[in-house]
């Protein structure tokens, strides 16, 4: 299955006016930060990174119409990097936003022949399928950073904006009898988030930190749900420029009732990210 997440308009204002409110945050933060004792070390007071995650993706694509099911079985697809920018902003000493985004598109091949029985008579069912899916997410919660010393504890909670675009071309052969499906479509949504996080610092230099987070839909035509977690190290060998670098996993399901035909696909990204980090 291939993800393919082309250009959106509305995808861009969506995930601007994300980016439009946290921009507006940041100058409120920024400008009230002197105002404040110095937060732990473990928290910037501004830090934002871009970087790339570095996946092993795996497949499990389900299907059901009127003429059967099929199911592909886990299937591994060559690893793929995936661009991800990520932003924290502290107001205050112990809370603050955090904003998230990424892109993941791929795509995926399938060809079937199975024999069974209708009735007492033998039949054959005969067919070969495309589907190009993409997915973008983006997500900004407000946390709440408990600890002032080395160690910091986070809880966070938001809304996580998901849109999910397919494009689906199969054909098939049912005993003789030829048929083919082109179809595409895209859900967008806002759906609850939940963050947890950690963070030690062994220095304001160098910290290790440990994170999760979880969004789901359970209403509408498409329902699903994105979870990841992570862990990983940054490391500042200038004041405000760094590097930063975790291992991470995401799993992503997504569920369409179409009436007639029902599919569900699942895709965990299991890999290293690496990020180019500035604070302020």
């Amino acid at each position: 299955m291939k993800i393919d997440l082309p250009s959106h308009p509305g995808l861009h204002a969506k995930t601007l006016r994300l980016m439009t409110s946290f921009s507006g945050a940041l100058a409120l933060g920024l400008f009230t930060q002197g105002a404040h004792a110095d937060p732990s070390p473990a928290l910037d007071r501004f830090s934002l990174s871009a970087g790339g995650y570095y996946v092993n993706p795996t497949f499990n694509i389900q299907g059901n119409t009127r003429y059967g099911s099929a199911e592909s079985g886990d299937i591994d697809r060559n690893r793929t990097t995936l661009p991800r920018v990520r932003a924290e902003l502290l107001l205050g000493d112990s809370h603050g936003l955090s904003f998230d985004y990424f892109r993941y598109r791929n795509d995926y091949d399938y060809s079937t022949t199975r024999s069974f029985n209708v009735g007492g008579t033998p039949a054959i069912l005969a067919g070969t399928a495309n589907a190009n899916i993409q997915v973008d997410f983006a997500s900004l919660a407000y946390k709440w950073w408990l600890g002032k010393g080395n160690d910091v504890f986070g809880i966070g909670l938001g809304a996580g904006y998901y849109r999910a675009h397919y494009d689906l071309r199969a054909n098939g052969v049912f005993n003789g009898s030829t048929g083919a499906l082109n179809e595409s479509g895209t859900e967008k949504t806002f759906a609850p988030l939940v963050e947890l996080g950690w963070k030690h610092a062994f220095s304001k230099d160098l910290r290790l930190y440990a994170e999760a987070s979880g969004v789901k839909k359970n209403w509408g035509t498409v329902t699903g749900h994105i979870y990841g977690a992570a862990l990983g190290v940054e490391w500042y060998p200038l004041k405000n420029l760094g590097i930063g670098a975790d291992y991470g996993i995401t799993r992503i399901h997504i569920e369409r009732d179409g009436g007639n035909s029902q599919a569900a696909f699942d895709v965990k990204l299991t890999g290293p990210s690496a990020y180019l980090k500035v604070r302020f």
